[in-house]
């Protein structure tokens, strides 16, 4: 019997939290500036398929979390002279997390985890199908 399935399924529910990860991450900091007085920069995790002869002979495609990487959006800049953070124009620069764009990607993966958990239970029983089949 070939498990290969799974750890493609397994491969995608790590990557799925980790990707859960970071948009908690970002939502807590949403506000946060670091110790130097910077603001806080929205994480992004980078996937690369795992694509060999091999696995795209078998159909088989893997994924890796490769990096997490800072956003390469521009912070935001606001107007607020009373804001401890603004500079000497009373402009303020604000972590670039996106409430919206936080909760469309929270959305997205959980949908994305919850398909990787029925692709495991549907090879669960099938697997469990052929052996009562056998016996």
């Amino acid at each position: 019997m070939d498990f290969k399935t799974f750890d493609v399924i397994a491969s995608g529910l790590y990557a799925e939290r980790i990707r859960l990860n970071t948009i908690a991450s970002n939502l807590a900091n949403i506000e946060s500036y670091k110790k130097n007085g910077q603001p806080y920069q929205r994480l992004v995790p980078e996937f690369k398929a795992l694509v060999t002869e091999e696995t795209f002979k078998d159909g088989l495609a893997p994924v890796k979390v490769v990096a997490i990487k800072t956003s390469p959006y521009p912070l935001v800049k606001v107007y607020d002279p009373s804001d401890p953070h603004a500079d000497k124009n009373g402009y303020v620069e604000k972590p670039n997390v996106s409430l919206v764009k936080e909760m469309t990607d929270l959305i997205t993966a959980s949908r994305v985890y919850q398909a990787n958990l029925n692709a495991f239970n549907l090879n669960r029983d099938l697997i469990l199908k052929t052996i009562n089949i056998w016996r």
